[in-house]
């Protein structure tokens, strides 16, 4: 279980392999929501409780509340997106210092580690591709036993 090809925990989502461009050349999976479910975005952009720079971390804030409202829940995930938002911030802030001068090896590793934090964090409210898998807002890729059943009724019908 768990095996070269098996398609196991870490098998690529649909979504990164239409990104790509579909490296294997397998064939994907047609996108066919399973039902349709309407959600009532809120319209509501929440205040942060500290401060961001509008910019930075401010446009960051507003972006991810407009774009996931659909799952975030103001109640519980404000502390994580605000954390994020100060991540995104202090990213910039490394990159412009960074960028004045280049052998500052300490801000650089500052820069991978923060770097890291945000890719965790975009994850953890579900902004990657895997994530937005899981919570099925992208795709809802078919059921392998649709196919079989298809495939079974078929041969059935040619045989007679």
């Amino acid at each position: 279980m768990g095996g070269k090809g098996s398609g196991g925990h870490n098998k690529k989502p649909v979504e990164r392999k239409r990104r790509i461009g579909n490296p294997g050349g397998k064939k994907l999976p047609e996108v066919s929501p399973m039902a349709e479910i309407t959600t009532l975005a809120s319209t509501h952009i929440p205040t942060p409780h500290r401060e961001l720079v509008p910019e930075y971390g401010g446009r960051l804030w507003n972006q991810i509340w407009t774009s996931g409202a659909g799952w975030l829940k103001q109640n519980m995930d404000t502390e994580l997106v605000l954390i994020l938002c100060e991540a995104m911030q202090e990213r910039i802030i490394l990159k412009t210092m960074l960028k004045a001068n280049q052998s500052l090896w300490r801000e650089r590793r500052a820069l991978r580690e923060v770097d890291r934090q945000i890719i965790t964090l975009l994850g953890q409210i579900g902004f990657t591709p895997a994530e937005r898998g899981l919570l099925n807002i992208e795709e809802s890729p078919k059921h392998q036993f649709i196919n079989l059943n298809q495939r079974i009724a078929e041969k059935r019908s040619a045989k007679r």
